[in-house]
Order: structure tokens, then sequence, then C-alpha cells
């Protein structure tokens, strides 16, 4: 028992060893990189100008959904820390990197209830050392971070509930598997992709533990946390479920994605711009960027990792593991497929890195059950054998999260990730314009984000019909005819609608009016990225 319990005690530490470094590695990231869109759409809950679903409660008006699929939970969880740190990449970001340590923290935990200490280890090294997971935390444009807290949190009360019979850990389970749902409905995937595995491999245990108590408490707790789900459902006749429907035309491009995020490659020229991309490159400054080019230059500029080798190295282990060990990989391989499978047919979703690596800790667990169990065939060469397989997957897969440090720090964000937008806030709120109108997607959001809802901004790029109809002739005069406002647009390298905003500018052009540029905003890298103007008669 003691000896046991030392055991515990050093892969507990250990365990925590490995969050530290995941929520350490993501530090330098975290003044990196501008704010980009989908990061910041949170914030129009509460910011003006609002666009959320807003619940009638006396004489206020409570925020429930952004959209059909995505709430506001992030938003209410945002509000206090606002209040008190204020808005800013660090207040931003710093509590979704956050999150997602605890989640590995989670991880460990169920893993160890559900197959040991070596393959809770294994599991928990393996996810803090993954660059994709380490990015879409800490930048959570997904948005993923809560996803994976909640969804991973409720695994590990739902098994203690199987192994303790707690009805506590059954309520909160189900409350924080209801506010996944809440928080992004695309939960789904993951939800029934656990419920056809847990079904198709334990289904007496299942039905041993189930009672029409244990039932309700589940319902009532789900039913509480995805509470303002159903309400907005219940308002809009089941808007979330009228989604884009199903298509099997994006498969290999999805299939690709999945190969490429699990070795790591998935953000390369989207987030962080490649060598061959940035106009000119940045020297290093203090000591941890001069380190991070000395390794990515020992290294070879690292570009992925071995955790998809890893896996298929896991995958052909497998059979060597028996009993418990050999359900908890095929309850991993089974939900991974059954996950993948939704979001490869889901049309106009599973097409990037947020929605792949949503099956993540899925991987990780089965890589570490079948290396643990592997390694128990080894007697007592097995413990140092999987130490070093761990230690030298977890440095494959470290080597490239300094990589995307080096290219964010060297070269800068891409398109959508440009740090000009801080030089942007700091002109716009300054201007004494009654109306800040932008011409383009990635703008606004941003604004209103660090902005605290204080700009007087709107949005015009609806004038501009996407089909390439002829814009409203009416909007476009009322827009261009009031010398109050101001007009913020991307340059033609930073479009996201190629050609809206010059669209824009030549109806105004044929209605008598002209475009005054006041400035061009460039970011870090002297790269022209935003155009301010005014029209004047």
């Amino acid at each position: 028992m003691v000896q046991s319990n030392t055991n515990r005690a050093r892969s507990s530490r250990l365990a925590i060893a490995a969050c530290l470094f995941f929520f350490l590695a993501g530090q330098p990231f975290l003044s990196r990189l501008g704010v980009q869109d989908d990061e910041s759409i949170f914030g129009y809950a509460f910011l003006e100008p609002r666009a959320a679903y807003m619940l009638p409660i006396g004489h206020s008006r409570l925020p429930l959904m952004l959209m059909s699929y995505l709430g506001t939970l992030k938003a209410w969880l945002y509000q206090p820390i606002f209040s008190l740190f204020g808005v800013g990449v660090r207040s931003l970001r710093e509590p979704a990197l956050l999150a997602g340590a605890v989640s590995i923290w989670f991880f460990f935990l169920f893993l160890r209830r559900a197959a040991g200490e070596r393959a809770a280890l294994i599991g928990c090294g393996l996810l803090a050392a993954d660059s994709m997971y380490l990015l879409t935390a800490c930048f959570d444009w997904g948005p993923v971070a809560l996803q994976h807290l909640l969804l991973v949190g409720g695994l590990f009360l739902l098994l203690r509930f199987y192994q303790k019979g707690s009805s506590l850990s059954l309520a909160a389970g189900f409350l924080l598997w209801g506010l996944a749902m809440w928080d992004k409905a695309l939960a789904i995937w993951m939800l029934g992709a656990i419920g056809v595995a847990g079904l198709a491999l334990f289904p007496r245990q299942i039905l041993g533990v189930t009672t029409f108590r244990r039932v309700a408490i589940s319902v009532a707790a789900f039913a509480v946390g995805a509470l303002p789900l159903v309400i907005y459902n219940a308002e809009t006749q089941l808007s979330t479920f009228r989604g884009p429907g199903f298509s099997t035309d994006d498969l290999p491009v999805k299939a690709h994605l999945l190969m490429y995020t699990a070795e790591g490659q998935g953000l390369y020229g989207w987030m962080v711009d490649e060598d061959w991309q940035a106009p000119r490159i940045h020297s290093p400054h203090g000591a941890l960027e001069k380190v991070s080019l000395a390794i990515s230059s020992a290294a070879g500029r690292p570009r992925q990792g071995l955790l998809l080798w890893a896996f298929v190295l896991a995958l052909l282990l497998a059979p060597l593991a028996r009993g418990s060990d050999l359900r908890a990989i095929l309850f991993a391989l089974i939900a991974m497929v059954v996950q993948w499978a939704q979001m490869a047919i889901t049309a106009t979703a599973g097409g990037g890195v947020h929605h792949t690596i949503l099956i993540w800790p899925l991987p990780q667990m089965l890589i570490g059950v079948s290396f643990a169990a592997a390694s128990r065939r080894l007697g007592r060469a097995g413990r140092p054998v999987a130490a070093c397989a761990l230690a030298t997957v977890m440095l494959a897969g470290a080597l490239p999260i300094n990589e995307y440090y080096r290219l964010a720090w060297q070269n800068g964000g891409a398109i959508n990730w440009t740090d000009a937008i801080y030089r942007l806030y700091a002109y716009v709120r300054t201007t004494p314009e009654k109306r800040i109108l932008c011409l383009d997607w990635g703008i606004v959001d941003q604004l209103r984000l660090l902005g605290r809802g204080k700009l007087p901004l709107g949005i015009i790029f609806d004038a501009v019909p996407a089909d390439g109809s002829p814009p409203d002739p009416n909007r476009v005069a009322e827009a261009a005819g009031d010398p109050g406002d101001l007009f913020v647009d991307h340059t033609k390298d930073f479009e996201f609608f190629q050609g809206r905003g010059e669209t824009f500018v030549k109806a105004a052009e044929a209605a008598g009016y002209r475009k005054d540029v006041l400035t061009v905003i460039p970011d870090s890298w002297g790269r022209p990225t935003y155009e301010v103007y005014r029209f004047v008669r």
C-alpha cells in the first residue's frame, strides 16, 4: 500500500509537471500575433454593437447564443476577467491557455482511472507536448479550450461515478457535458462518439448502473447545463439542428487535414507566415528568441512531430493488450472514427484544425494505453523502454512548438493574425468620427473587443452582395454621404472578400463621391494591412 501511494504521488507530480510545461510553453505566444476575428467574436454578447440572441427578463436582456451552434458561455466567463484585468492579449489568452492545461490534468485523472498510472503518464505527456493542442488552446479561435475542458472533465467524473457510485459525480459530469453543448453545439460530435463507443464495448456495465433515479439525475443535470441552448431552439424552431446538411465533397481535404493536424503541420502559413512568405525577417531580440533560433537551426527547422507514427505503432501493438486495456484502446479508436466521420460528412464544417483538434485527446489515450500494455510485456525493462519512447515523442512534439514560435517572432502572423490590428485600434480610438464602418470581414470583432464596445462601430460590407450583384445604391449613398463616417478596409493583399471594398468605392464614386485616404496602417514588418479613408464630394 505504501509503495502504491508513493507511485501514485510520483505520477501525480509528473503529470503536474507536464501541465506546467504546457502552460509555460504557451506563455511566449500570448503577446505574439494579432487578435483574430473568431478569437474575439464572443465579445458581441456584451459589447456594442451587439448581435447575440437575447432572452428578455424584466428590463434586462441576457445573451444566450452568438450563432445557432455557438453559445455565450465564454462571454459570461470573461465578463469578470475583463472587469478585473481589463481587455488585452494577456487577459484574452491566459484563461484559455489555463483551461487547456487543466484539461490535460483532467485527462490524466481520467486515464489513470481507466488504464493505470503508466498509460496516464504517457497520454498526459503526449498531449502536453502537442503543438496543435497548445496553439488551438492558446489562441482559442475555435473556440476549443472550454470544449476540451468540459468534455474531458465530464469523462473523468462519469468514470468516477461508475467506480465510486457517487451521484454527485454523475450530476457534475452531465452538467459539464450540457455546458459543452451550450458552449458549442459541435460537442455533439464527441458526445455521440462516446455514446456509440460506450454502448458497443460496455453495454453490461452501463446497464448495470442504470436506474430510473440516475437517468433522471443525468437528464436534469445535462438540461441545466444546456438550458440556454434549449431555450434558444424552443424560440427559433430548432435552428441549431437546421444546419447545412451533409456532403462528402470535402472528404479528401478533411482526411489530409487530419493527418496534418496529427503531424503538427496544420497551422503553417495560416497562423504564422512561412520563411518564403515574409517580406523581411526580424532578428532575434532577447535571450528567448536567440535560444529559439539556435534550437531551430540545430534541429534543421523541424516542421512535424512523431504523433502520427506513434499512433500507427500503437495500433500495431494493440493486440498485445488484454482485458480492460484492449477495451480502452477499442473505446478510443471507435470514438475517434465515429467523431471524425461526423465532421467529415458535415457540410461547411470539419475543414479546419479547430475542428479536427476536437478529436484530441483520443489519439493520446489510444497511444498511452497501447504503449503501457506493450511495455508491461517486457517485464522490468518495460518502464525504461516506455519512458524512452515517451521522451522521444515528446521531444519531437516540442520542436515544432519552438518552430511555430520562431516563425511568429521572426516572420509575423499570416493574414488572419496580423498585429497591425493593434495599430489600427490605436488610430481609430482617437478619431472624432461619428461612425467607423468596416468594409471587410476580420475587422469589426477585434475592434469591438479591444475597444470594450466603446467605439462607434458599424458594418457595411453586407452592402455589397456576395453573389456579385451590384451594391444597393441607397445604402452606398447613405454611408458615403455622411461626412461623419470613417471607413476601414483591408489593403488588397490582406483582403478576405476580394474586391468587395473596391466595388463599394466604385459605387460611391458613381454616386458623386471621392475616396480620401487618411492613413495606411502597416504591421510590425512594414506590410500595408489596413486602409482608413472617408468620402468627400
